[in-house]
């Protein structure tokens, strides 16, 4: 299930401009025009769901494990803090395509 999700997900992606699927050359002059903009604003606010998922359930299971053996807290604490840092490193890589797809001019 999961699996054939992302692989429609990438499927669509791709789909949505159409110079990545078919390489294209001219028409709507490069990456910035309605697809780029459209692109770039649903994959950051799903990249930034998804964050926000995954660093509400890594606290989640931290303070349970604390709850559970309070005297590795502190391993406990470091190992979610680092898992943190990975998790928004996603929303961050997101923010940065996005960044390029709308204000990076194509060569021509």
């Amino acid at each position: 299930m999961r699996r054939s999700l992302m692989l429609m997900l990438m499927t669509w992606s791709l789909l949505s401009i159409p110079s990545l699927a078919f390489a294209a050359e001219g028409g709507s002059g490069g990456w910035v025009g309605p697809f780029a903009v459209l692109a770039a604003g649903i994959g950051m606010g799903i990249a930034s769901g998804l964050c926000g998922v995954g660093q509400g359930l890594a606290a989640a299971s931290a303070v349970e494990a604390v709850a559970r053996q309070p005297g590795a807290a502190g391993r406990i604490q470091t190992v979610m803090i680092i898992g943190l840092a990975l998790i928004e490193s996603l929303a961050l890589y997101v923010f940065v395509i996005a960044a390029i797809l709308l204000f990076v001019q194509p060569v021509k």
